[in-house]
Order: C-alpha cells, then sequence, then structure tokens
C-alpha cells in the first residue's frame, strides 16, 4: 500500500510515530505474500499452499498454450492445415470446440471445410468439361457448361467454368459463311406474313418454320430443307438433294407430317423463296388444311428459328468435317439432327433441355392430344 500511493517509509514512520523497522518488515512480507510466497513469520495452510501451486501450474499453461497458438500461426498460416489438426485431435477424444477454442478458428469453417472436402472437387471439373465440350461438337459457351455439368452432377458457377475453359484453350468454333439460296425474284403468289414472329406456341404441332441451306462437299454443293416445330425447336422433318427443286421442300414437309401427325390450322413459315412459293409445294399445304405464312422481304428475323438451327448445324458439325460426296453428307447430317441436336443439345428458350426431353416433360405435366392425319 505504501508504495501503491507513492509514500515513503521515513514519512509512515513520522506520521505513525513508529520504527522504520517494523514497516520495512511489513513491506517485505506484503510483497513476499503477493509473489505466492509464505511470508515472513506467517506459515501458508496446506490449502493456501495447494492454491499457489495451482495458480502457478495455470499461469505456466497460460503460456505453453500462448506459445501454441503463435507457432500453430507461425508454421501453419493456411486455415486448413489446423482444421487437419482438429480432424487429428478428435481422434484422441478432443472436443472440436476446445481443438477451435486452442486453435483460434470457428467452428463453423471448420465443419464448411469438411463439407467442401466431403463434396465433388470442383477441381475434376475440368475433366468433365472438357468431355463435355467435346460432346457438343465444341459449341457451348459458358452457360450451357454449367447446365451441362449441373446435369453431370457437378456443381460449378459460370465464372469458376469460364475459368476453366480459359485454362484448357475451350473456345466455341465460329465461322461464318453464307451463299445465297433464296430466289425471291419471281411472279409467284405470295403469302401474308401470318406468324408474326410468334416462335413460342403453347403446344406442339401449332407452327412450324422452313428454310433450305447449303452444304459444301467434295462432289459439289448439297442442299438441306428442315421442318421444324417451333413448341420444342426440334427438327421433325429434313431432306438433302444436290438441287433445290420444289420437291426439296414438299419431301422435308412429308416427313414431317408422317412423323407427327398434325392437324388441320398449322402454320408452316417459310421465307419467299420459289419452291415454298410454287404450286406444288401450296398445293401440299392446302391439301392438309396447313395455313401458310412468309417473312416479309428482306427480313430474315421473321424465320430467326430456321436460320438459327442452320448457324448451329454449321458451327457444330459441318464445318468441322470434310465430306467427300453427297452421301457422306447426308448420313452425317441425319445422324447430327437425330442423336445430338433433337435427343441432347440444350436449348436456353428451353430451359436448358434438348427438344426431346422438354417434349416428354412437357407431356408428362399435361396430355397433348395430337389429331389423327386424314
Amino acid at each position: 500500500m505504501i508504495k501503491e500511493q507513492g509514500l515513503s517509509v521515513q514519512h509512515v514512520c513520522q506520521s505513525m510515530s513508529i520504527g522504520p523497522t517494523a514497516v520495512r518488515r511489513w513491506v517485505e512480507q506484503y510483497d513476499s505474500e503477493q509473489a505466492g510466497q509464505p511470508g515472513i513469520g506467517k506459515p501458508l495452510t496446506p490449502e493456501q499452499q495447494r492454491i499457489r501451486q495451482l495458480e502457478q501450474e495455470n499461469r505456466q499453461l497460460r503460456g505453453d498454450v500462448e506459445i501454441l497458438k503463435k507457432g500453430v500461426g507461425l508454421l501453419c498460416p493456411r486455415a486448413e492445415m489446423s482444421f487437419r489438426l482438429i480432424d487429428e485431435l478428435q481422434t484422441k477424444a478432443i472436443p472440436v470446440s476446445q481443438s477451435c477454442r486452442v486453435l483460434g478458428v470457428s467452428r463453423s469453417g471448420f465443419y464448411e471445410a469438411k463439407r467442401r472436402a466431403a463434396a465433388p472437387v470442383v477441381c475434376k471439373a475440368s475433366v468433365h468439361l472438357r468431355a463435355a465440350f467435346v460432346a457438343s461438337h465444341q459449341s457451348y459457351g459458358s452457360r450451357r457448361m454449367v447446365a451441362e455439368l449441373s446435369n453431370r452432377g457437378i456443381a460449378a458457377g459460370r465464372f469458376k467454368v469460364r475459368r476453366l475453359m480459359r485454362q484448357a484453350g475451350l473456345k466455341p468454333v465460329w465461322k461464318r459463311k453464307f451463299i445465297h439460296t433464296t430466289d425471291s425474284k419471281h411472279d409467284l403468289p405470295i403469302a401474308a406474313n401470318v406468324l408474326a414472329r410468334q416462335f413460342n406456341p403453347a403446344a406442339p404441332n401449332k407452327a412450324y418454320v422452313s428454310d433450305i441451306t447449303y452444304v459444301r462437299t467434295g462432289a459439289g454443293w448439297l442442299y438441306l430443307a428442315v421442318v421444324i416445330d417451333l413448341f420444342s425447336r426440334k427438327v421433325v422433318g429434313w431432306a438433302m438433294a444436290p438441287s433445290m427443286p420444289a420437291k426439296l421442300v414438299c419431301d422435308a414437309l412429308h416427313m414431317a407430317v408422317q412423323q407427327r401427325r398434325p392437324g388441320e390450322g398449322l402454320i408452316v413459315h417459310s421465307d419467299r423463296g420459289s419452291q415454298y412459293a410454287s404450286a406444288q409445294y401450296q398445293a401440299k399445304l392446302a391439301s392438309h388444311g396447313f395455313i401458310c405464312s412468309m417473312s416479309r422481304k428482306g427480313n430474315c428475323w421473321d424465320n430467326a428459328v430456321a436460320e438459327r438451327f442452320f448457324l448451329n448445324l454449321k458451327m457444330e458439325r459441318v464445318w468441322q468435317r470434310e465430306y467427300a460426296n453427297h452421301a457422306e453428307a447426308k448420313i452425317d447430317i441425319a445422324a447430327y439432327i437425330v442423336g445430338f441436336y433433337n435427343s441432347e443439345r440444350l436449348h436456353s428458350v428451353l430451359g436448358n433441355l434438348s427438344p426431346s426431353v422438354y417434349e416428354r416433360n412437357m407431356a408428362a405435366k399435361k396430355p397433348i392430344v395430337v389429331s389423327e392425319f386424314t
């Protein structure tokens, strides 16, 4: 108390009229007791001695724990090392809460690390990424790759997929080549644009689109006509020939009718090409009670779905091949339509489903009534 109040022994002795020897002895005894020693002339009881011993051991343990914390922080700066140590301590019956408290990490972080370790390793996504990219004929971007990986049970965000694709050098193949295939300079009757860009009908067999494109082969040009059901974007009819007569588009429509059996009132949209304005094609539409619709002059957007299919076909298959003859091209293009485009290719407008899967899902939700062909 004398030292804490800043008083000297001599001042205390004068104020209390006592000798300095006794005051100095009291000060020494007080300091000794504060340091955990018995003091002068007053031995500690066994209980006091035990308390003093426990206090000393407690101070020593605190120092040891502080050294351990600093050592782990310096030698194992990564949290993963602390989590591994906690796992090891669990085998020695040390609670997670105690280990986390000693090592200075949160229990939530420890359990989150264990959850990530148990989940599919994201770095392995690169293997599945390459396989899915090759299966898509090098056409899928990051958005479709996220959906494709999800279908394979791999959870990865778009930015992660984009980074992995960039690291692996996976880039969709885009080549633009065009040739004029539409002959609209004719005197044949032109139908009105009945479809009016209504590309999302509520049911199948309500609206079809049709168009013609070309394919380069070693034996010359091969022309392809397709018919697409707008409900599911499924190619329901196609025909190929080395020339572009009206029979080409009639054969594609005939295949669609045989496969789908649409009823009267079906809208069949196309461009203003001479094949679609021909009497042969118009007679076929009329015989089934179909409604003819044609794009406005020079407006490719009125038939954007068919144009997009041709771009996908060429980007994902045709431009990656060198066809020796027409027969080879016909086999490969038919395999693309049936084996990939209709059955496997993911369409963003369909919620990243293929046309066939989309139709099955919609049929399961609501029965689809299809009129009989007459």
